[in-house]
């Protein structure tokens, strides 16, 4: 006969709009042992699995804090009733959260007219959710006289409301403060009828996904500031947004122990990430360090939901196995773009070559070992759209080219990182030569303002001075005078530093003052710092306005990242272009 020998939950705290799918270990009748679903189409030595998931109504049952939901709330603001703001939200757990919250939480009044469409209903994205017809998100199109589940069932002082039927159930705005019961048990496939015990789990109180700080796009050439929610799509601008999202198999609770397990697990992680990528609206999306599987499983479907077309390009590591390995994803709104051509930077290939050319055959070895990081860059070029035809500017079709990297992590291999952005550089130049087309070069380059790399980037050449070029071990970065390039490349974000008026001044005070970068993309607890930059080419793109910076007490304060809020290490970059006139180079 089949047992259920032991039920338990990854996580014990559920989160709004979140999967929990509980682990379910199975032994058969010779004893073997499974967790593999057993379905009534596909039974099991004569025997399925029942599932059902209840929520459990008490005289205990209480609200939690909309700022930090593991705690329980004590007062409610009156201000988001008035304004018919999902009721989560109101929440907080004392009066200094509410006060330090403030400066903030006003925002969601005012963006309270958006959660309400044109029918009248509210935004479920106000409640976390992603689309109405995952498990346990009731169907709106039932009648109240048609009841998804039959009666509730009352079992002492406590009531049980059933919402699920799947092994997975995903918790929804109803389930806030509630705690969870999930049951499952061995049916006989013949009768129908359970056959020994029925083995149960309950879980913590369902708590809201915390709210991220929002972000406004800020006008670089004027004073003023764009709602992400309002923003039209102008057929003379589009945007691009840059993401490192931290990979699942990076994201131990080893390195980032400082962050609620909760908070740290993929499940909950990858619905935040989606509700903040989602929210951006981007035009372009590059995404670094996305694991194989969740391209394929998550990202590229989940996207497609909002219009976009993917393309990936995973590292080249033959180490690691399977779905553990992550890349470069870059996305783009099918209505406004189509993809012309594909180039894929594998460094690992470069390395070969270059110590062929260069490297003694004493030292290939020790110089693979140094040289082969497993890096990638993907190159994308698109063709521009105006109600899905493409854009004839002038007789020329309207081309632009997206460069998307994520460069070698380890601090003391800094000829690795300058040479990797060396030469994707190279093969940008060999586009660029080919055709006149406008660049953008994006990604985690893991380069800090004024480093070597940077300054290939920024200034097209590095000083032969630099400190960085000392550490050149296989005399891969000789002459000095190699490291140069001809693409007139700017950092987006310095645009901030050129304005004028006194509007920009909390903007200039997030820039460090001799780069004009910003003084972190990336916050964790050992490490505050920029290594996310996007780079555009001054002769074919001008930059209209930015995603605003943010300060260390928009990320609430007392925390590093990743966080509840906040579901990377690093924070999106966003910057929305306007193409013009090309300029001839010399």
């Amino acid at each position: 006969m089949l047992t259920v020998v032991r039920v338990h939950l990854p996580s014990d705290i559920p989160i709004v709009g979140c999967e929990l799918t509980p682990y379910v270990l199975l032994r058969r009748f010779d004893r073997t042992v499974t967790t593999d679903d057993v379905s009534e189409t596909f039974p099991l030595d004569g025997h399925f699995l029942r599932y059902k998931w209840y929520r459990v109504h008490s005289d205990t049952n209480v609200a939690v804090c909309s700022i930090h939901p593991s705690e329980p709330a004590t007062l409610q603001c009156v201000g988001c009733i008035k304004a018919r703001v999902p009721v989560s939200k109101s929440y907080h757990c004392n009066s200094k959260c509410f006060a330090d919250a403030w400066q903030h939480h006003r925002v969601v009044h005012d963006r309270a007219a958006n959660a309400v469409n044109e029918n009248g209903n509210e935004d479920e994205e106000g409640f976390g959710r992603f689309n109405s017809s995952g498990p346990g998100v009731t169907n709106s199109n039932l009648s109240a006289s048609a009841p998804l589940y039959p009666t509730a069932i009352k079992n002492g002082n406590e009531t049980w409301f059933e919402v699920g039927r799947s092994k997975t159930y995903t918790p929804t705005a109803d389930d806030i403060g509630y705690v969870l019961k999930f049951e499952c048990s061995v049916v006989e496939a013949m009768t129908k009828l359970p056959a020994g015990h029925v083995n149960s789990l309950l879980t913590n109180r369902v708590i809201p996904a915390p709210s991220p700080t929002p972000r406004q796009l800020i006008c670089v050439d004027g004073m003023g500031h764009l709602d992400l929610d309002r923003r039209m799509t102008s057929l003379e601008t589009f945007t691009v947004l840059s993401y490192n999202v931290l990979s699942e198999a990076s994201a131990s609770n080893d390195l980032y122990n400082y962050c609620p397990p909760w908070a740290l697990s993929w499940p909950y992680r990858r619905q935040n990430l989606l509700r903040e990528i989602v929210g951006y609206r981007a035009d372009i999306i590059c995404l670094q360090e996305v694991q194989n599987n969740h391209y394929d499983e998550f990202f590229a479907p989940e996207l497609d939901k909002h219009g976009y077309n993917g393309l990936f390009k995973r590292k080249t590591t033959e180490v690691s196995s399977g779905n553990t390995i992550d890349g470069c994803a870059t996305f783009f709104r099918r209505d406004r773009f189509s993809h012309v051509k594909k180039y894929e930077v594998e460094f690992n290939k470069a390395a070969q070559s270059l110590t062929d050319a260069m490297i003694p055959t004493i030292q290939k070895k020790t110089a693979l070992n140094r040289l082969v990081k497993d890096n990638v860059a993907l190159i994308v070029v698109l063709e521009t759209k105006v109600n899905n035809q493409p854009v004839d500017n002038l007789g020329k079709r309207q081309l632009i080219c997206v460069a998307n990297t994520h460069v070698h992590v380890q601090h003391d291999l800094k000829d690795v990182k300058l040479w990797q952005v060396h030469t994707l550089l190279k093969g940008l130049e060999k586009i660029a030569a080919s055709a006149d087309i406008p660049m953008l070069v994006c990604g985690d380059f893991n380069s800090v303002p004024g480093s070597a790399p940077h300054a290939l980037l920024a200034m097209g050449k590095v000083d032969p001075s630099h400190p960085d070029l000392t550490v050149d071990p296989l005399n891969i970065l000789r002459p000095h005078s190699k490291l140069v390039h001809q693409l007139p490349l700017v950092s987006a974000y310095s645009s901030f530093a050129r304005t004028v008026g006194h509007g920009f001044e909390q903007h200039k005070m997030r820039l460090d003052g001799g780069t004009n970068e910003p003084l972190f993309t990336s916050v964790t607890r050992d490490f505050v710092g920029t290594l996310d930059y996007i780079f555009y080419t001054a002769d074919s793109l001008v930059v209209e306005s930015l995603l605003e910076l943010l300060d260390e007490e928009s990320l609430r304060k007392d925390t590093a990242l990743p966080s509840p809020g906040w579901s990377s290490d690093h924070i999106a970059l966003l910057a929305e272009f306007r193409c013009c006139k090309s300029k001839s180079r010399h």
